[in-house]
Order: structure tokens, then C-alpha cells, then sequence
């Protein structure tokens, strides 16, 4: 009976000491298990056992995370006072040897990166202007990463990105700036409208000197086609009607009324009247 109630007490006291010693790791974290205070070995994620009392398991999670800088005010190389914030982002190796240096080789590295960070952004922003500092977000980010990246190369993390979040200046200088961005804004705006206007001017000066292009070439070509039909006119006198002057011109005086709308009758017997618009016309004709 006795050996029973032993049995059963060992029993429970196993049982009890298996259950207080398992650790379930999660696939995000990895896990460091020491032995009375020295380092024992390396914890994966899943199923893991440790003997409660004697051993101790630090989870450490392994996913991205961020921490803000924190604003604070920095003085620029021109005096002047800017609220600055930004925000870093890092993550945990996961190797043995990375998850050993986050806890071994740094205390609390998420206060350190964010110290570490806004002693950066001072170092940097303070030797910009205010103006260069806001023209140039980019180069702080890199040189803030970098300088990140290379102090934190022992601490087991690695610096996935930084971003400036803002670069305030004082109120007043903020109103300033605003007016001169203002102004330089409208001196844009009226160059390319007077720009425009100067190109619209331009075109329409070539249009209309296209058009008095056009209508000298027309008259060019009239002139000329009349000068031709002259000179055919002047061949053809020359050639068919040589010595028959009268006869040409009354040809001709026959073709101008016919243009006015007017009779005319041709005898044989020397001489008729012809109605002209009102007026009486004689036109001889003569036999040969």
C-alpha cells in the first residue's frame, strides 16, 4: 500500500515537472534555453523541453518590426530650429549565432537603435540647411541607414529601411517659405502663359504670311497665264490675219457683244445697225 501511494507521488511529480518544462516556440521566434546562468543551446520553432528550475528559454521574435526616433528639435547649419522625426525599420537574423548576439552583445536594442537613430539624425541634419535638408530626404535616409547599418553590425540585427517621416521648421519660417514657394509658383505660371501667347502669335504670323505666300503665287499665275494667252492671240494675228486688221477687229467686236448679251445681224448688203445695250452700233461688211 505504501510502495503504491510512493508510486503514484513519483508519478505526479514526474508528470508535473515534464509539463512545467515543455516550451512551445511559434515559427516567428527563436529561442536561446541556459543552464544555471550559462548559454546551452539553440531553440527552434515547434516542440521543446527544458528542466524547469535549472533551465531558462528567452524567446526572441524574429519579424520585421519598427520603432519610432522620436521627434525632437535639431539646430541646422543656418540656426534655425527643425522638428525632426523618423522611424527605422529592422529585424532579428535568424540564426543561432544573430539571436546569441541580440541578447549577449546589447542590452535592449530597440532603446538602442532608437538612441542611436536620433544621434544620427542630429550629426547629419546638422551640418544641412534647413533648404538642404528638405531637398534632401533621400541622402539623409541613406546616410542614416548606413550609419545604422554599420554600428549595429555586432548586435545580431540587420536594418531593412529608414524613413524621415518630417522636417518642420518654425512657424514663421514655415509662412515665409510658403510665400516664396508662392511666389516663384505665379513667376512660372506667367512665363509659360506669356510663352504660349508668344507661340500663338508666331503661328498665326506664319499662317498669314502663307496666305499673302498663296495669293502672289495666284496672282503670279494669272498674270502669266494672261501674258501666254497674249502673246497666242498676238501669234495668231500675226499668222492668220496678217493684212485683215479690219476683219480681226470686227471679230472682236462680235465677241464683246456676245459677252454683253447683244444681237447683232450680218448683211449682205453692206451695212446694218446693231443694238447695243440701248445704243445703235454700225459694223461694215464687206464682200471680198
Amino acid at each position: 500500500m505504501v510502495n503504491s501511494i510512493v508510486y503514484w507521488f513519483i508519478g505526479i511529480v514526474i508528470t508535473v515537472i515534464f509539463l512545467a518544462g515543455i516550451r512551445i516556440v511559434r515559427p516567428v521566434e527563436r529561442g536561446l534555453i541556459e543552464r544555471l546562468g550559462k548559454y546551452k543551446k539553440f531553440a527552434t520553432s515547434g516542440f521543446n523541453w527544458i528542466i524547469p528550475v535549472i533551465d531558462r528559454m528567452i524567446k526572441v521574435n524574429i519579424t520585421e518590426r519598427m520603432v519610432n526616433a522620436e521627434p525632437q528639435e535639431i539646430i541646422t547649419k543656418d540656426k534655425l530650429n527643425a522638428r525632426v522625426d523618423a522611424q527605422v525599420y529592422f529585424k532579428v537574423k535568424d540564426n543561432e549565432q544573430y539571436v546569441k548576439d541580440s541578447q549577449y552583445n546589447v542590452f535592449n536594442y530597440e532603446n538602442q537603435i532608437v538612441n542611436l537613430a536620433r544621434t544620427t539624425l542630429r550629426n547629419i541634419i546638422g551640418t544641412l540647411t534647413l533648404n538642404e535638408a528638405n531637398s534632401g530626404r533621400d541622402q539623409i535616409n541613406k546616410e542614416l541607414m548606413q550609419t545604422l547599418m554599420r554600428e549595429t553590425k555586432n548586435w545580431g540585427i540587420e536594418v531593412v529601411r529608414t524613413e524621415l517621416k518630417e522636417i518642420d521648421p518654425p512657424k514663421d519660417v514655415q509662412e515665409t517659405m510658403n510665400k516664396v514657394v508662392k511666389a516663384e509658383n505665379e513667376k512660372i505660371a506667367a512665363v509659360d502663359f506669356a510663352t504660349a501667347k508668344e507661340t500663338q502669335a508666331d503661328g498665326e504670323r506664319r499662317a498669314a504670311i502663307k496666305i499673302a505666300e498663296g495669293g502672289a503665287k495666284a496672282v503670279e499665275i494669272g498674270a502669266k497665264a494672261k501674258a501666254e494667252a497674249i502673246k497666242l492671240v498676238n501669234e495668231s494675228a500675226d499668222k492668220y490675219f496678217k493684212g485683215n486688221a479690219q476683219l480681226l477687229k470686227q471679230f472682236e467686236v462680235t465677241e464683246e457683244s456676245l459677252k454683253r448679251n447683244s444681237k447683232i445681224i450680218l448683211t449682205e448688203k453692206g451695212i446694218q445697225p446693231i443694238i447695243l445695250f440701248g445704243e445703235e452700233k454700225v459694223v461694215p461688211i464687206k464682200r471680198k
